[in-house]
């Protein structure tokens, strides 16, 4: 079982509430990286899909279009059980003239238009969120939450969904890089070397957040630019400190690995020991190859949340960075105390 990740909003008691009643009540807009030019051999396509995965509706466009299922891209995952809305990427070539007659159940093809290259995974800037927690207890209690992230920002936690159904990916991942990190199946390796390393993220993040000091600039923390992504290294706190308190920059934790820019000072000790806590040394990561070669993930986001009532309960609506969960807004708001199972 995974430890209980620290909250920022600890001072506050959970609002109660349930989550996704209905798939009407999660709504997932993606913010793509650029929108098509006009030109080019490939074809954005604007999909608006409930029921489905992002893969089952890509499966069923190849099929129509007569592709082959790798010929069909996408950004990012969107969660099955909601309303979502993001671009598939294939070739116009012999697509562009069938997609009109393209028909499945919980799919509308919004609009579609060419590009000149393949959209890849990653390309997308965020997605913008809207869901609604139903019979929420205390209206007070989520106001005052969403207040206090606002000020401290979001713990940039990995969510449940990263380590599988039964919560034990990353339990795999360690077992696996432990035995020397060779995997039958290369899905599965990938998936559980990462499990584990968003696993060790969540620790240091959550220490921080126990410490006080997520929002801190430390000497020899290395600080990522809000939005270009850019590090550099903490040298003088007193400077740097305005500039994450207007969160132009965020300390950032490991996703351990060799290329993994290292930190100093107290923000080593204490990555260090994380690690040491879980009896792994950050050379144990060799192993797992171009599966754990390491990088820099921010520690916390901003938020910006909007709550307005509707009949049976409260909607919000807030957008995130790439790569950010909705479940970690949420968990701050309930604090275990109703159902929250979002994936973003």
């Amino acid at each position: 079982m995974r430890p209980t990740l620290a909250w920022v909003t600890a001072a506050v008691p959970g609002c109660g509430g349930v989550f996704k009643a209905a798939p009407e009540d999660f709504e997932v807009e993606e913010l793509p990286a650029y929108g098509p030019s006009g030109e080019g051999e490939h074809l954005l396509v604007w999909v608006e899909k409930r029921g489905h995965t992002t893969p089952e509706v890509a499966r069923a466009l190849a099929r129509h279009c007569g592709l082959e299922e790798r010929q069909v891209s996408w950004a990012g995952l969107k969660d099955r059980q909601a309303v979502t809305r993001q671009y598939l990427c294939l070739p116009a070539r012999g697509a562009e003239e069938k997609l009109p007659s393209f028909t499945f159940p919980g799919v509308t093809l919004r609009s579609w238009a060419r590009h000149r290259n393949k959209l890849k995974g990653g390309h997308l800037h965020g997605n913008r969120f809207s869901l609604v927690l139903r019979g929420v207890q205390d209206p007070g209690a989520l106001e005052a939450s969403l207040r206090l992230l606002e000020v401290h920002g979001l713990p940039n936690y990995y969510g449940a969904q990263r380590f599988g159904a039964a919560g034990d990916n990353a339990a795999r991942g360690k077992q696996l890089l432990l035995a020397g990190g060779r995997h039958r199946d290369r899905f599965e390796r990938k998936l559980w070397l990462s499990a584990y390393q968003s696993e060790l993220f969540n620790r240091v993040a959550s220490q921080r957040v126990e410490r006080g000091l997520l929002g801190r600039a430390l000497a020899g923390d290395v600080l990522k630019k809000h939005p270009t992504g850019g590090e550099f290294l903490c040298e003088a706190p007193e400077v740097d400190q305005p500039r994450m308190d207007a969160f132009e920059v965020a300390a950032t934790g490991p996703m351990f690995g060799p290329q993994m820019r290292a930190p100093g000072g107290e923000p080593a000790a204490l990555e260090a020991a994380v690690l040491a806590a879980d009896g792994v040394t950050a050379q144990a990561f060799e192993a797992g190859g171009d599966e754990t070669r390491g990088t820099r993930r921010a520690l916390r986001v901003p938020l910006r949340a909007v709550a307005e009532a509707v009949e049976g309960g409260v909607r919000l609506r807030f957008e995130l960075p790439a790569g950010c969960y909705a479940t970690g807004v949420l968990r701050e708001l309930l604090k275990g105390e109703g159902s929250a199972v979002p994936e973003g």
